[in-house]
């Protein structure tokens, strides 16, 4: 468990620090751009998504991993240990839709947990610093 545990914390703050550098770097980069204001919002939409497919794939990464160690638990259901199929739960996990089609047992229950957790926060973040953007860009208009 307490290996579990050091994983999941690694894989967390390293999420958490790459979406707030990506957020940091569209605040810098957004009002840079020589383009209209309604692309920059774009702009600013597809950073973000790539930032999040990032954590994902980071989850995902962690679920290959666990899974491929012992001691850990395992993705169950229709799951073959491939690492598209890690990524696919992940993806599931955090955005936090749940098909239920893969699911876990074990310690590595707990990374799902706060994955979804995790992607829900980051989801929400994303959307405020979107929020702000917008706000400043239409009032440059």
């Amino acid at each position: 468990m307490i290996a579990a545990f050091i994983v999941i914390s690694i894989l967390v703050a390293t999420a958490v620090l790459i979406h707030f550098e990506a957020l940091n770097q569209l605040t810098i980069l957004i009002p840079k751009l020589a383009i209209k204001h309604r692309f920059r919002v774009l702009a600013g939409v597809f950073g973000a998504l790539l930032a999040h497919v990032i954590e994902i794939w980071l989850f995902a990464l962690g679920y290959y991993f666990m899974v491929h160690q012992a001691g850990f638990g395992s993705l169950e259901g229709h799951f073959n240990k491939s690492l598209m199929d890690c990524v696919y739960f992940s993806f599931v996990n955090y955005t936090s839709l749940g098909f239920g089609d893969i699911f876990p047992r074990g310690d590595i229950r707990f990374l799902a947990g706060i994955e979804a957790l995790t992607g829900l926060v980051l989801i929400t973040w994303t959307a405020s610093f979107m929020f702000i953007e917008m706000q400043k860009l239409w009032k440059d208009k």
